[in-house]
């Protein structure tokens, strides 16, 4: 029993750490979306919301805080083994999203530049 609890346990944090991090993608997705659109209020509230997350990452030691919570459940360590991510894209997350962000916020700069122009 003590076995399928923890099984539980960690289906759980992964359903949620999964839903979060699906969130928190679309938000960083949203922003040069939103910024051609026009609507750069929008774009920048999304900019302030992933930047939130990004303080909780940093102030955690650059993982997520779901993390540690998954690891009680489980001697898996692989990049995976929290969220339900392919391997390569949990390995390499902060470097994609990371990227995207940033290409995002300069994005996003460039139209608060031009529409103020």
């Amino acid at each position: 029993m003590i076995g399928a609890s923890k099984a539980r346990a960690l289906l759980a944090v992964k359903i949620v750490h999964t839903v979060v991090w699906a969130l928190f993608v679309l938000c960083i997705a949203a922003i040069p979306v939103l910024t051609w659109r026009g609507e750069l209020v929008a774009a920048t509230w999304f900019v302030g919301i992933v930047f939130v997350e990004v303080l909780v990452i940093v102030l955690n030691r650059w993982r997520c805080p779901l993390t540690p919570v998954a690891a009680r459940y489980t001697q898996d360590r692989r990049a995976n083994f929290d969220i339900f991510l392919p391997e390569w894209i949990a390995r390499h997350n902060k470097l994609i999203f990371g990227g995207l962000y940033l290409a995002g916020i300069v994005v996003l700069i460039l139209g608060w530049a031009t529409e103020r122009s």
